[in-house]
């Protein structure tokens, strides 16, 4: 049986820098900062990455954080920051050179039903998980990274030993909660 490879994909197959991202909306270098803080604060996207809050209703928070014209840039940033996703260098190239060499590739990730519904629309995302032999994303499941309900799942979806998986990952917490379930992991 092959090795079979599990990629995060925040800050491992694509660059997440929230002023980056915030940037492509608000080009006022003094307001890049609060902007993307709000934006991108972990209280809305800890819940989005397991499901329980809508991007609507993040938006309406950001609302009432900002005033009307810093809420309707952020608003902007927020619904623009798929589209904005950059990729790591080397890595799409490191994803197909796997790929070809016949490996299994598997995407497990914190991260929102709207990201899940809405990646293929950016085509470098796109072509990319076209390479997966499987995906889970937190926010479709209500499960998130460390716990270990969330790699049984994709153990079971898939039917892979653990044996026969390496999990790659930019946070120790997750690499940990890897190898409760018996998965190897590297903290990329």
């Amino acid at each position: 049986m092959g090795q079979n490879y599990i990629f995060d994909f925040g800050n491992v197959l694509t660059r997440f820098d929230i002023k980056e991202l915030t940037a492509a909306a608000v080009d006022d270098e003094a307001l890049l900062s609060e902007i993307s803080e709000v934006v991108f604060d972990r209280m809305y996207w800890d819940r989005l990455d397991a499901g329980t809050i809508t991007d609507e209703e993040v938006k309406e928070a950001i609302r009432g954080r900002l005033s009307p014209e810093k809420a309707e840039l952020a608003c902007r940033a927020f619904d623009g920051w798929i589209g904005n996703l950059p990729p790591i260098p080397g890595m799409p190239e490191l994803v197909e050179d796997l790929k070809r060499k016949g490996a299994k590739l598997y995407l497990l990730s914190n991260i929102s039903e709207s990201f899940a519904k809405g990646y293929s629309r950016v085509p470098w995302i796109r072509d990319l998980f076209a390479l997966f032999d499987g995906l889970v994303f937190s926010g479709l499941l209500g499960l998130t990274k460390p716990g270990r309900d969330i790699f049984e799942h994709l153990l079971d979806k898939f039917s892979l030993s653990k044996e026969n998986c390496l999990f790659i990952d930019d946070s120790y917490i997750n690499i940990e909660g890897a190898a409760e379930v018996g998965i190897k992991g590297y903290l990329f």
